[in-house]
């Protein structure tokens, strides 16, 4: 049996368990939790994922992500995929929620937020092949260069016109704090 997940309707209600890829190729809409790390100084974690990935081989993200599980949360779903992919446990919080007419598949696609180090960082080989840190300015620059895949930049753009944190250092707000969460439908 594959990994099973809920089907969900447009206004996010679950309808029953299903398997992804029943999902995916029926295209009934599921739920996708992701986390955007940044540093202390604001910058942005960006990732190339391995050649032989069965899904986006080579492509840069500057997310994290993965379907959320049944009966679990955005947020768990969220810190789930920051401990498997980068090894990170942090805290989270909520960016925006929006439904996602993905390259894949349509879902609803939940952007958390999460402070971490450079030392933080254990990569999964099997998930990422490449991670380093670009500010603001050098993140644009490479959306417009390089081959990201199409849901992060969907995510990036609905980021940008939420008015993204400046890159300052010290202008970003510690783990702890409390972000709101904005749903864009």
């Amino acid at each position: 049996m594959g990994e099973l997940v809920e089907r969900v309707d447009e206004q996010d209600r679950v309808l029953g368990v299903v398997e992804r890829g029943d999902a995916v190729r029926q295209g009934w809409l599921y739920r996708m939790a992701m986390v955007l790390c940044r540093d202390a100084e604001g910058r942005y974690l960006v990732h190339r994922r391995p050649e032989s990935a069965a899904r986006f081989p080579g492509q840069y993200s500057w997310l994290v992500a993965g379907a959320v599980g049944v009966g679990e949360s955005y947020e768990e779903a969220a810190r789930r995929e920051l401990r498997e992919e980068l090894g990170v446990d942090a805290p989270v919080r909520p960016l925006f929620t929006f439904l996602c007419d993905g390259e894949l598949s349509p879902y609803w696609f939940a952007v958390y937020e999460a402070v971490v180090t450079e030392t933080d960082i254990v990569a999964d080989a099997s998930e990422v092949a490449w991670h380093g840190w670009l500010s603001g300015d050098r993140l644009r620059e490479a959306m417009a260069n390089w081959p990201f895949v199409s849901d992060s930049r969907d995510a990036y753009t609905r980021y940008l016109a939420l008015g993204s944190p400046p890159d300052s250092p010290g202008s970003f707000d510690s783990p702890g704090s409390q972000g709101q969460g904005v749903r864009s439908d």
